[in-house]
């Protein structure tokens, strides 16, 4: 039996691991799947061989180190032992590289699936993936350019969120992917689809799936609620809210925020943050992946993110790029504004809210670049495509 190993580190990561290891049961039904993930991959027919770390930045890595040692251990141990025709690496660099290295050095095939942000910072990532890794599958436009570059077989094959989407709501025309925008009839069939009321219109709220976003986050959402109810010229139109938390979120480590948001009149929908997006009327989102579901699903939004201050005063000298949302990235300009650490605060998501709310022409204009940005993605079926790529690689691993 020929075995394959994938190793995501953190939520998104561990979603296209699971897409990633559907499509490859579908087309190679005795293939036996290992890896390091969280309850998808393991729903989805992964043995795990670790959970997922969920680190993010500096001081957070420092408090995880022990967890991301014992998983690095463990999956060294497997590649040893298994030996698998491919590994998958997805995202997560400075866990993955270093299991790259190792692989390498075993005559393992490898792919890396989700490429890094070399583009962000730490360019030279690029020379020391090239060196390592046999194929990339990236899932952004303008990464592929970046790799090809370098010399290395690349791929852009389209984005997993794109692809969740529509095995959440259907077809592409079904949602309007292809161009045509959302109308207030769909709004109100998601509403009434996840039990919310069809007429009423809806916040949305994407704290993050990370502990440490969710840390900062949280409180700052249940002040903006109460911010925003007292607010004039919004109060009366009675916006009802709801979170939709990752899966994998650990609720009873956050009781004591979860319920004060259930007594703002919050609705809290776990792992359905498709379903929520597609009901809402606006959203204020966490950066991230959630910044393209969100665009994707034509939802007007404010993006916000708190880091340790630590970690952001890092980042600000090596991070070397003007935007931070995939939204703004992609647009080449900002087209949803980004508040970030102070200004991340009730008074200022409040304000620019009131602007999408009352400002047709900037509102608009949101939604036409959403659109714009969607196109080079249509048509793409990514996790069908990283499998073929996975199947053509242990081919060629046993040839």
């Amino acid at each position: 039996m020929a075995h394959i190993m994938i190793v995501a580190g953190e939520s998104s990561g561990e979603l296209y691991g699971s897409l990633l290891a559907k499509a490859l049961k579908s087309k190679w039904p005795d293939v036996h799947i290992m890896g390091v993930g969280g309850e998808k991959m393991s729903e989805a027919g992964v043995e795990l061989i670790s959970s997922i770390s969920d680190a993010f930045g500096l001081t957070e890595a420092i408090s995880a180190f022990s967890k991301i040692k014992a998983a690095f251990n463990k999956t060294v141990e497997a590649l040893k032992q298994c030996k698998p025709a491919v590994l998958v690496l997805i995202d997560y660099p400075d866990f993955n590289l270093k299991v790259a290295k190792l692989a390498r050095s075993l005559g393992i095939k490898i792919l890396y699936y989700v490429s890094p942000q070399v583009w962000a910072w730490r360019k030279g990532r690029v020379k020391k993936i090239a060196g390592l890794v046999d194929r990339m599958a990236v899932i952004l436009p303008f990464e592929e350019e970046i790799y090809r570059n370098a010399g290395m077989p690349c791929e852009f094959i389209g984005h997993p969120v794109l692809e969740e989407i529509e095995s959440v709501l259907g077809s592409s025309k079904d949602f309007g992917v292809q161009g045509s925008e959302f109308s207030k009839e769909h709004r109100s069939l998601f509403k009434a689809a996840i039990g919310l009321e069809p007429g009423r219109p809806l916040l949305s709220l994407l704290p993050g799936s990370r502990p440490s976003e969710l840390k900062r986050h949280l409180p700052l959402i249940i002040e903006f609620i109460a911010r925003f109810k007292r607010e004039p010229d919004i109060s009366g139109k009675d916006y009802g809210f709801c979170m939709p938390l990752a899966a994998n979120t650990d609720e009873t480590r956050y009781h004591s925020y979860l319920e004060t948001l259930k007594q703002e009149g919050v609705v809290i929908k776990k792992g359905e943050s498709v379903k929520v997006l597609a009901a809402s009327d606006l959203a204020v989102v966490a950066s991230g992946t959630a910044t393209l579901q969100t665009a994707f699903l034509e939802v007007p939004m404010v993006v916000v993110y708190k880091l340790a201050p630590l970690t952001y005063q890092i980042g600000k000298r090596i991070i070397k790029v003007k935007h931070i949302s995939l939204a703004n990235i992609l647009s080449g300009r900002e087209v949803v504004q980004e508040l970030l650490q102070d200004m991340a605060n009730p008074g200022e998501i409040v304000k620019e809210l009131k602007k999408i709310i009352t400002d047709t022409k900037y509102r608009e204009d949101m939604l036409h670049c959403y659109r714009n940005i969607k196109e080079p993605f249509s048509g793409k079926k990514p996790s069908q495509r990283a499998a073929e790529i996975v199947i053509e690689m242990a081919g060629e691993a046993h040839s």
